[in-house]
Parts: structure tokens; sequence; C-alpha cells
């Protein structure tokens, strides 16, 4: 059985007290299917959320996600943040809240729904819709406020218990700072009267914590009594608990130093989290030097201002919202919001034009996903640019994160909003003219690419633009293809081809290549194998991927046509090998449907059905079909189903199908095709509960590696590092370094 998916993030800190709450919201969970944590900003919603979801994994066989809508701030954007958050494919043109109703409609599954409370109408209405469409779905929300709809339950998240919890959590964050710290007879009055003043709230006494790395708890108690007087009028009863902890940020932000401050306001115009080189690209500069920030940043983490954490094995940061919040106030009042917001969409113009104008070579797959990671800060770069040439050329540079990374009918929104505003004929407009018909076809809206490319075109002419010329005569190819028009499409990609190798030698000529190859072979002109060896060759050699893995699937499909099921099964799954590090429906599907026609023809006709299974998937998930690209696909797909039906019967069939439609995503398909799900099921059982990086981090321990040398070989910081380190130490519940370099020994060895 596929194990169940999900996104929940590994915690970088161990999760203190709560159990009773954490018992009651998985016993609500069982009658409620939609129940919302309520109570203040700072009070632990998300964390407890996060933790009970956890807890409760084995409940829910399809999955547990997290949709975060803390940088989201148009309601209509919630369905797609949730889309994007459950890894869907957004490649058609059906709403969000559609593709989601489908999609989860026969799945039992949990999603957490966190920090609603600045868009509760668009998630009342996505939760209602959800739960309506989907039976077995159940929603846990947080909230400042109720969602209102019928059947939600609600449960308010108290303070935690003074003394008992919150001494506790003081105790854990302090000695993370200070390892010698301890709670004694001697400070115990203290550290209850300090928690008590904080209200039991958690992200209260974690601030508080930060600084008894150089105060005692005595020190820190009486310096916030002043504070909590200058607030108050030194009424404790006149103190509502949020303005305890706008008292606390205030003075966690007068404790910092000046360059702490300055970089903690740049910080709050991220969105979604932000990695290192973004915070030196954009917060550097007047008060901070580019070599300073990553020490300054170290401070605010070593202070609980900033979080690490990681995406996708990257290492990021974040800033809770509250902290952002209040640093975005202080930037404001700083007069440097507009300039800031003016750095950050410039540094994620240069990421993306970066990653365009590399994109036939090497680190394809790296490129997408610092994309993917990068998704709420490109959202907020094409929001805020103050200059639609500008918004223009960041959306047009973003051309493989709409079209390969699985934001189609994102891209197409944001490309079409563009043109719109921005109508000059400008090289800018030309390329996004260009990419914007690109998006189109693969969304089989042939209408609409052909109005964009017959302005590129004569826009191309008109600038005299031979890169604009050479995109416009590929596309145009690529439609041709798809019509099924293939003397029209071999005599366009042959110009764009030639048009690239007069322009630049390079492999930019490669997405050409791949094509054209697949339109001769679908003519039975005996030239398509020899064209596509040389998209191949060209690709392998230039280190480019995506191309090569789609050339490779041209050749296995030619290579089968000619009975050759052998060369053709070893090209089709070196294409899925490569496919696996993208997130490419449309190519997996379309190798997915060539593996299966090969089993078929070998006799295998039980797996192939299988295999057209995980293909109906991945087509119904791209709300699309085989026949958008070229009739000849088609009728192979269904020569193959009829082949199979014959030869296992219907009820077999069906069964074979409902076998491989249970591998969601093209990463998950690929695996099951090329057999890594086949494992014993023990070790299916019993996954490693460490993250990527975290089993990095745990080899290089058992290599007796202090928290710096491996710091400098994983280009961490080593707060960072500490943090790995004890979270591995939190999940497998050991406490040495020792224990760890065991454990990873033991799990290195080879079974008997």
């Amino acid at each position: 059985m596929t194990p169940a998916a999900g996104n929940l993030p590994a915690a970088f800190t161990s999760f203190v007290g709560r159990r009773r709450d954490i018992a009651e919201i998985r016993r609500l969970l069982g009658p409620a299917r939609l129940l919302t944590l309520t109570g203040m900003g700072g009070v632990g919603k998300t964390r407890l959320a996060l933790e009970a979801a956890t807890a409760s994994r084995r409940a829910f066989a399809d999955g547990v996600w997290l949709v975060d809508l803390a940088a989201v701030h148009e309601p209509s954007a919630v369905a797609d943040a949730a889309a994007a958050a459950l890894g869907m494919p957004d490649l058609g043109a059906r709403p969000a809240l559609d593709r989601l109703a489908g999609y989860l409609a026969g799945r039992r599954a949990l999603i957490v729904l966190d920090n609603c409370e600045h868009l509760v109408d668009a998630c009342a209405e996505l939760a209602q819709t959800l739960l309506s469409s989907a039976p077995e779905l159940h929603i846990l929300a947080t909230s400042r406020q109720t969602l209102g709809i019928a059947g939600e339950h609600v449960l308010t998240v108290p303070p935690l218990s003074v003394p008992d919890e919150a001494v506790e959590l003081l105790r854990d964050r302090a000695t993370a700072v200070r390892p010698e710290f301890r709670i004694t007879d001697r400070n115990r009055a203290g550290a209850s009267r300090l928690c008590a003043d904080l209200d039991g709230l958690p992200l209260a006494i974690e601030l508080a914590a930060s600084r008894l790395r150089t105060l005692t708890v005595e020190q820190t108690v009486d310096r916030l009594e002043d504070r909590f007087a200058l607030l108050t009028g030194g009424s404790r009863t006149a103190r509502p608990r949020q303005r305890t902890l706008r008292a606390l940020i205030d003075w966690s932000y007068e404790l910092c130093s000046p360059a702490e401050r300055l970089l903690w306001n740049r910080l709050s115009v991220f969105a979604g989290g932000f990695a290192l080189g973004a915070a030196e690209g954009i917060c550097a500069g007047q008060g901070i030097t580019r070599h300073d920030v990553v020490d300054v940043l170290d401070r605010l983490v070593a202070q609980s201002v900033v979080l690490a954490t990681e995406h996708e094995g990257l290492p990021r940061y974040r800033l809770l919202e509250t902290i952002r919040h209040y640093g975005r106030r202080r930037l404001a009042e700083s007069g440097e919001e507009q300039r800031l917001l003016r750095r950050h969409h410039d540094f994620y113009l240069a990421l993306a034009e970066r990653v365009a104008n590399s994109w036939y070579g090497p680190g394809q797959e790296e490129a997408l996903a610092r994309l993917r990671a990068e998704h709420s800060n490109l959202q907020v770069a094409l929001d805020h640019s103050g200059d639609p040439q500008a918004t223009l050329a960041l959306a047009a540079a973003l051309r493989f994160h709409w079209c390969v990374g699985g934001f189609l009918g994102e891209g197409r929104r944001r490309l079409d909003r563009a043109l719109a505003a921005a109508p000059e004929p400008t090289r800018a407009r030309a390329r996004a003219l260009w990419a914007a018909a690109w998006v189109a076809l693969l969304q089989g809206d042939h209408p609409v690419a052909d109005r964009w490319l017959t302005e590129a075109g004569q826009l191309g002419e008109q600038l005299d633009d031979p890169a604009v010329r050479a995109n416009v005569q590929s596309l145009r190819g690529t439609s041709a293809v798809f019509r099924g028009k293939l003397e029209e499409a071999v005599s366009l990609l042959e110009g764009a081809v030639a048009t690239h190798a007069e322009m630049v030698e390079g492999p930019e000529a490669v997405f050409s290549l791949f094509q054209l190859a697949a339109a001769q072979f679908q003519l039975g002109d005996p030239r398509a194998a020899e064209t596509g060896r040389q998209a191949a060759s060209i690709a392998q050699a230039h280190g480019e991927r995506w191309c090569h893995a789609h050339a490779l699937w041209m050749l296995g499909l030619d290579a089968w046509v000619r009975g050759h099921w052998e060369e053709a099964m070893a090209l089709t799954r070196a294409g899925l090998e490569i496919e696996r590090g993208f997130h490419d429906y449309i190519g997996a599907a379309l190798m997915l449907d060539l593996l299966a026609w090969i089993t078929a023809s070998g006799g295998d006709h039980e797996r192939a059905g299988r295999l057209l299974g995980t293909v109906r998937a991945l087509w119904r998930d791209t709300s699309t079909t085989i026949s958008a690209f070229g009739p000849p696909l088609a009728e192979y797909h269904a020569h193959c189903e009829e082949t199979v039906i014959h030869a296992l019967g219907p009820a077999a069939y069906e069964r074979a199908l409902a076998d491989g439609d249970g591998h969601d995503g093209p990463g998950r398909a690929i695996d099951y095709a090329l057999g890594a799900d086949t494992e014993p099921a023990a070790l299916a059982t019993t996954p490693s509960p460490l993250t990527r990086r975290e089993r990095e981090v745990a080899a290089l321990v058992a290599q007796g590696k202090s928290n710096r040398q491996i710091a400098a070989e994983l280009v961490l910081s080593p707060l960072t590092v500490d943090s790995h380190v004890k979270n591995i130490l939190a999940k497998l519940g050991f406490g040495s370094r020792t224990q760890i370099a065991a454990w990873w020994t033991a799990k290195q060895a080879p079974t008997p």
C-alpha cells in the first residue's frame, strides 16, 4: 500500500505540555469534521494543531496536509493556496475549488487550515464546499475567530498552565540558549512569577527565555515588571493578554542591537519564509553589510525572533506572523518599506531570469525546487513591483515555473493580467506573449495561443529579436503537432531549429528538436529516430535533463512501434528515471502511458492495467487527456486498453486500474511503475522519523564531527545545526550524540 501522503513540517524544537489538549483534539476529530482552534495570537494554536495532526496520522490513510494561509492576502487565492499545499497540479482552466473537491472526494484525509482569521469568509466557503464534496475529509482550522458554518466544533486554546507547563517550556527553551541553565529551588519561584507575568503565553515565554542567555530569572522578572508598569500604570488587572504579548515583543525589540532591529524590520517583507541568500540580497546595505547578515540572522534565531526550518531539503528561515506583522509596522514607520519592496521584486526578478536564461543546462530540478520554495515571495514580487513592465518581465521569466513546475493556472492568470496592464510594444511584452502562448497551448486553449503567437511574431519582427522569432516559430510547430497538422509542424520546427542554430551554439534548440522528432515519428518519417538521438545527445552533453527525458520518451515510442520492445522499455525507463526529479504531470503521464503499451505488448496485461491506473490518475489531476497531444497517441492508448480488457476481463481490469490509481502525483506514480515501492513491508511501515537534512546531520555526528564542523560542511549556520541535533535527539528519544552515532551505524549495517 502507498504510504499516506502529507506535507507536515518537521518540528525544530521540542513540544512541551498540552497532552490533554492533544487528546481532546484527537477525540473531537472523530465526530467533528470541522474543528476550529481559537485563541489570541501567541497562544500556540498552530503548534498545537500540528502536533495533534501528527499524532492523528494513522487515522487518515490518504494524508494529513498543512495549508498555511499566513502569506495569503486575497480571498480569491485561498483555494489556490490549498491546492498548492496538497501538491495538486495547477494545469487546467478549472477553478481550484472544483479541482480540490474532485481530488478529495474519495479520500480519508485531514487538512490543517492554519491562520484563517484574516480570510474567514473565504475559509468558510472552502471548508463548506470541501466537506460537502468529500465525506471522509476532516478539517482542523486555527483562527482568532470561528468560521461560523454549520457543523463547526470550536475548541478555545488556553495559555499554558502556570507553573507546570509554562515553567517547563521556559526551562526547555532557556536550556537551548544556555545549556547549563536549570530550574532550582533558588530560582523556581522567580520562574513561576515570570511565567505568570507572561500569562502563560508560549510565544511570550519563548521570547523571554532567549534573554536568559545573559540575564538571570530574577533580572528578567524585574525588567519585565518595569515594562508592564509603564504599559498599564501599575495595574496588573488592567493588562489584557494581548497587551502582555505586545509589551514583551516591544521589550525584545528594544533589547536587540541596532543591526538586529534593522534586519528584523527588513525580513518582514518576505512571505512564507526565505533563504539566507535572499536575506543577504534584499536586506543588506544602509546599516548592515552583506557579510554581516548571517551573523545578525543567527542572533535573531537565538532570540526566537526568527525560526530555522527547511523546504524540500533546502534550509530556510521564517518569522511567526505576530513577529512579522510587528516588524512590518516598524519598517513602515522607518520609511523603508517601499524601497525594500522594490529590492524584493528586483531580487526575485534576477532569480527568475537566471533560471530562465540557464534552463537548458544542469540544475533544472534544483532550480524548480528553489522556485517552489519561493512561490509566496514570487507572488509578492509580482504584486508589488510598482512598474507594469517589471511585472511583465517577471511573469515571463517564470515561464518554466509555470509550465514545467506545475503552476499553469496561476501562470495563465498572472500573464493575462500583466499583458493587459502593459500594452506597450516592448521586448518584455514580446517574451511574455510567447510565454503566455505556451501556457495556453498546454491547457489546450489553441485560439488564445494563436492570438498571442500572432502578436508575439509581429513584435519579434518589429523589434528584430531573433530569440522571440525562434520561440514563436517553435510554439507554432507545437500547436500544429497537437492539432495533428504534422507536415506544417515539421516545417515550422525545422525552421525553429535552424533559427536557434544561427543565433548561438548551445542547447536551446533541443526543445524544438524533440518535438520535431515527435512530429516526424507521427508522419512515419524515417528521420525521426535520428532527430530524437540528436536531441538526446545535445541535452546530455549540456547536462540538460527535462528535454532529455522527453527525447528518450520519443525514442522509446519509436522503438516500440518498430517492435523493439526491450529497447523501448530501456529508453522509457531511463526517461522516467530523469522525470523523478520533476513535478511534471504531463511528462510523467505520457511516459507511463508508453510504459503501459510496451508492457501490454510483452504480455504482462495485469501490470499494464495497473500502469494504466497510474496514468488515469495523472490525466485526471491535469484535467486533460492524452488526445490533447495528437491523434496517434490517443489511438495507441485506446488500443492498449482494449487489449488489456480483452486479456483480463472487465472486472479484473477495473481492479488493476484501481490498484494503480492509488499513487498520487508524478513522483509516487513513477516510483510505483519502476518498482521503488516494492520494498519489504517491514521497511515500509517503519520509515526513518528524520528529514533528509536531519539524516545528513546524523551521518556527520556519527563521524564524530562537531556542530561547527557539520555547519561548515553543509553550509549552514551553527545555530541551525544545533536545532537539527536537538530535533534528532527529541525524535529518537535519545540523550546524547553517542546514541545518535550508534543508531546511525546500526541503520547502515546490511541486513542478513
